[in-house]
């Protein structure tokens, strides 16, 4: 399965991601339906929460 391709590549976070990740993340949802509701790598996303504190569930 190829990679998929992201157009932002290393673009800084915005407030409004920020908020949307924070609220996607209270509501339960997992990683990579977060990531990709932000149009961010599962990466990025992961180490943006870790830095910020934000805790996202674990999908099983």
């Amino acid at each position: 399965m190829a990679k998929e391709h992201f157009e932002r590549h290393k673009q800084p976070w915005r407030a409004d991601e920020a908020g949307m990740l924070r609220t996607l993340a209270a509501k339960g949802k997992g990683l990579r339906e977060i990531a990709k509701a932000l149009g961010r790598s599962e990466e990025s996303t992961k180490d943006f929460a870790k830095k910020n504190g934000i805790e996202i569930l674990k999908k099983r």
